[in-house]
């Protein structure tokens, strides 16, 4: 009872009943949908780094980024997982292999040569997630997000794609979005302007599988070339959320994770 006390939180887990249900749901009840995570991106060599890695190996707290994403996932019951590999894709093959050791069941998709962007990944993948709902994370991105809560609200709705929503107070540097209830009804990519919307774009998402009539060979980047359509179409649902996010794609954040990073 104790240990059930623990995650009562007064807002999300109200009270015993509560926690029983959640612990059941999360615990009991297996996690089918499966995991793009898109780690096709540059190599870096963030001080104090003396070598070149992809951004998901840079180690935090003694491990790779990557690993932290892939424990959350596994901790909240998600086991499949596909890893989509570019420049130094090797590098992550060799260190996580087929996942066993980690307690996941990871394949491996090489983007094609060439294909540059985060569209091609996603179309390229059809074929091993084209038949339900699928979550995709950024190999970059560092969060608290609970990716379970994130799934399930896309589940409610019958847009064709969720979007996690981080909140900061320069927007500039990635895709802004603005909101009128659950939908994105705007998105605008980097923009010049300064907004009055605060929410951003945090590099995680629920598609389902109408998406792939979305993107065609053409498309290269789904933050210009997806969002914006989908916005329009009012077919695209907004998670906002409070956990600890980072973009981990500058020296100065890299900096800050390492300094502030607990978890």
């Amino acid at each position: 009872l104790k240990r059930l006390d623990n995650i009562i939180d007064g807002s999300k887990i109200r009270n015993r009943s509560h926690a029983i249900e959640f612990l059941l749901s999360s615990s009991l009840i297996p996690k089918k949908t499966k995991v793009l995570i898109l780690a096709g991106g540059e190599g870096v060599k963030f001080r104090p780094l003396t070598y070149e890695l992809p951004k998901s190996l840079i180690p935090i707290q003694g491990k790779p980024l990557l690993e932290h994403t892939l424990g959350a996932l596994r901790d909240q019951g998600f086991s499949e997982i596909y890893i989509s590999l570019g420049h130094l894709g090797k590098k992550i093959r060799d260190y996580f292999g087929d996942g066993k050791k980690f307690g996941l069941n990871i394949r491996y998709l090489d983007q094609g040569r060439g294909k540059r962007g985060t569209a091609q990944p996603v179309a390229e993948a059809k074929a091993y997630l084209g038949d339900a709902p699928f979550l995709i994370v950024y190999g970059d991105v560092l969060t608290t997000l609970n990716f379970s809560d994130l799934a399930e609200f896309h589940a409610t709705h019958k847009g064709i794609a969720t979007m996690a929503l981080a909140s900061v107070e320069k927007t500039s540097m990635w895709g802004v979005a603005s909101i009128q209830g659950n939908r994105i009804v705007d998105f605008v990519e980097k923009p010049k302007l300064r907004t009055k919307s605060h929410l951003i774009n945090a590099g995680i998402y629920v598609l389902s599988p109408e998406v792939f009539k979305y993107i065609s060979g053409s498309s290269v980047r789904l933050e210009k070339d997806l969002f914006p359509r989908l916005a329009v179409e009012g077919k695209l649902f907004a998670y906002p959320f409070e956990a600890d996010w980072y973009d981990v794609s500058t020296p100065e954040v890299y900096s800050e994770v390492l300094k502030d990073w607990k978890k």
